[in-house]
């Protein structure tokens, strides 16, 4: 919801995915016509589709993807490689990985038939290639986050001649329904402290990542494809201390 306001604060319309009928219903009513939402699955290529068809009907086409949607594996099994089940397995790579295939495919379709070129900024995560091997063993969703930068890199190469651009953001620990857990941990708010020390050395907010993607869709990015932005308050960058 942060980047659907941040977006339409910015100028844009918005057509916003999501599974929460009364979330749906109060955005709508927040943003009135700048807003349509699409209750849906995301793991479903026909949520994708369908909120494609829903902008170039409401908006008259379609310009720029954000996919974000995704979330920990761990209540299916997800988690260190040797205890990984394949329930686990299969179902994080649905939710993390499936899910941005679809929407994907489905805006960069649409892109092509409009002859209009777009951008695509994608979500992973910095533990696609910045571990935590004592607070985040998730292996699964880890190779999902690096999958989407595989499939975001691939895509900016092959794209680029027909003026479609895909960029990443990735994260760090930012406060979401995903990260419960771990904002309930002591332990590792303790080293989120000295992980991501920007700004006191706390936990992201989603309004965190608001300017890069912003950014990332707008026009003053219309020289950038293919890269990754670590939006990580300095998790990439710092060693982070944890209790001996």
């Amino acid at each position: 919801m942060a980047a659907t306001r941040a977006c339409v604060g910015a100028g844009a319309r918005v057509v916003a995915v999501g599974r929460d009928s009364e979330k749906a219903a109060a955005l709508e009513c927040e943003l009135g016509a700048a807003v349509r939402v699409v209750l849906g699955n995301a793991e479903s290529a026909a949520t994708s589709q369908r909120a494609v068809a829903v902008a170039v009907q409401e908006f008259g086409g379609l310009h720029g993807l954000y996919h974000v949607a995704g979330g920990s594996g761990r209540k299916w099994g997800d988690g260190p490689l040797h205890e990984i089940t394949n329930e686990g397995w299969e179902a994080t790579l649905r939710l993390n990985l499936t899910s941005v295939f679809h929407s994907n495919q489905a805006a960069v379709r649409q892109f092509l038939a409009q002859g209009s070129g777009g951008t695509v900024v994608n979500c992973s995560s910095v533990l696609a290639f910045s571990p935590s091997p004592r607070f985040f063993t998730t292996h699964g969703y880890a190779a999902a986050k690096a999958a989407i930068i595989g499939l975001t890199t691939a895509a900016a190469s092959h794209y680029a001649p027909q003026a479609i651009r895909f960029n990443v953001v990735a994260p760090a620990l930012v406060a979401t329904a995903m990260s419960a857990r771990a904002q309930g941990d002591t332990e590792i708010l303790d080293f989120i402290r000295t992980k991501q020390p920007l700004d006191g050395g706390r936990i992201g907010q989603p309004q965190d990542l608001d300017g890069a993607v912003v950014f990332l869709l707008s026009n003053a990015s219309r020289f950038v494809t293919g890269q990754v932005i670590a939006v990580d308050g300095g998790w990439t960058v710092s060693e982070g201390k944890t209790a001996t």
